[in-house]
């Protein structure tokens, strides 16, 4: 069988828009949840988006719970194609995939969090599993640490693992609503709920970009390409 320059030209570059749509995938999931927490609370009468959990959007009983778990489920599917992106860059760069698969988990904890809505005893159960997918950014920043070819990409995620921990240790108050912490958050508790889904969401979209904007992803083609025989 012969393959022309073109044929051989397409079927590479068919691969790398493949992959870069993957991992341009995660700032879309990045997205698509910030624009569900910041429109749907206007479908729910009363909501205090500084006093609130974002559970209670899609709550039982709430109006706005059939769009939330849409959204959820969505953001989902946007993870999941990220972390296959993300566990193939991985590959090719030569490093641990670890990280892609953390991402990944994320996906699960988000579709068990919008289908079991609150108070539903396996929403508290899902909504903790998060604390899987939160770990992503600093094994991934441990994991690459000698990658050089992708600027910026290790201090980031090595910052934002950082941010992520201080994050959850704020959100850990609830566990002990008698504590001082917890007293000292409740008015704005919603707020600081939110900078945890903040700080992951900025990590997610970052290493989108930097991903997608990478030389190395897009010399893809190259490598892929065939060469031509008569």
């Amino acid at each position: 069988m012969s393959y022309s320059m073109s044929d051989a030209h397409k079927l590479g570059r068919k691969s790398y828009v493949s992959l870069r749509l993957r991992l341009f995938f995660g700032l879309v999931a990045a997205l698509v949840l910030w624009c569900g927490f910041v429109l749907l609370p206007f479908a729910v009468p009363g909501y205090d988006s500084i006093r609130q959990t974002v559970s209670e959007i899609g709550q039982v009983g709430s109006p706005a719970r059939v769009p939330f778990t849409a959204t959820l489920c969505v953001v989902a599917i946007c993870v999941l194609l990220f972390a296959w992106g993300l566990r193939d860059a991985s590959r090719k760069l030569g490093r641990s995939s670890v990280a892609a698969y953390l991402t990944g988990f994320m996906a699960i904890s988000s579709v068990g969090v919008g289908v079991f809505a609150y108070p539903h005893p396996l929403h508290g159960v899902f909504g903790l599993s998060e604390f899987v997918g939160y770990q992503a950014p600093w094994v991934l920043a441990l994991t690459w640490r000698r990658e050089k070819s992708i600027r910026g990409l290790v201090p980031f995620s090595w910052t934002m693992g950082a941010l992520l921990w201080v994050s959850i240790i704020a959100n850990l108050s609830v566990l002990d609503l008698h504590s001082w912490l917890w007293q000292f958050e409740r008015p704005v508790y919603g707020i600081v709920q939110r900078s945890l889904f903040f700080t992951w969401c900025l990590w997610l979209a970052g290493i989108s970009l930097m991903l997608v904007k990478s030389r190395i992803i897009s010399e893809d083609t190259a490598q892929n390409a065939l060469p031509a025989t008569d």
